[in-house]
């Protein structure tokens, strides 16, 4: 996938991931979700080696997107990486049915309770999408970031109109959910057709759930 800027007048290019951009992807990432309440949550930021874990279990997302062929979309400026957006596919081959490889790496680098509240979390947001929408297929967006230095650029909506053209390119996917704990990212989506599904409680740490349909898709709740 290709596609340039022009239709806002910025210079970029959409482009899929390669192994190559991984480490750059997690620097971005851990940069953009190192104040994160839920994941300093998850991660036990109050303890000791806090940037460590966070790091490695980004890393390990990373890698396990890359191992299982899900959508990681890079916004590049030549060789440069300013924003990343990662989305899990429908189907119970990712998620909290995670390979057993995923989990045993996380338990290494992030520990028992943060690997389970991880796949705690997924469970969550589905059986909230299954009640409140009656949906099951559908794509999670699991990270957007944009490098710090390029923020109020509208790097942003770029990213959410690539991640929005997933489902157009999967034929079973009934939309994208992504769960918000940041809260200037609401205003973000909510621009781009996302609308507020339910107030989800992880943990500690309270985030909104968002969905948004695809187009040929009816939901039953929003």
């Amino acid at each position: 996938m290709t596609t340039t800027a022009t239709a806002i007048e910025l210079q970029g290019e959409l482009r899929y991931l390669v192994a190559e951009d991984l480490k750059y992807a997690a620097s971005l990432l851990y940069l953009a979700y190192h104040d994160d309440e839920l994941l300093m949550s998850l991660f036990q930021a109050e303890k000791v080696d806090y940037e460590k874990r966070l790091r490695a279990a980004i890393r390990e997302e990373l890698h396990a997107f890359w191992e299982a062929d899900q959508p990681m979309i890079g916004l590049f400026d030549g060789d440069s990486l300013l924003g990343v957006v990662c989305l899990t596919e429908p189907g119970k081959s990712f998620g909290p049915g995670r390979y057993w490889h995923w989990r045993l790496k996380m338990l290494l680098t992030a520990g028992y309770v943060s690997t389970k509240q991880l796949v705690e979390k997924e469970e969550i947001i589905q059986a909230a999408i299954a009640q409140e929408l009656g949906l099951e297929n559908y794509h999670m967006l699991a990270f957007i970031a944009v490098n710090p230095r390029y923020q109020q650029q509208g790097w942003g909506d770029m990213l959410v109109r690539a991640a929005q053209q997933a489902p157009e390119d999967a034929p079973q996917s009934q939309g994208i959910a992504v769960l918000i704990t940041q809260p200037h990212h609401e205003n973000l989506f909510a621009t781009h057709g996302f609308k507020r599904v339910n107030t989800l409680q992880i943990g500690a740490v309270s985030g909104e759930l968002f969905f948004a349909p695809a187009t040929t898709t009816e939901v039953a709740h929003g």
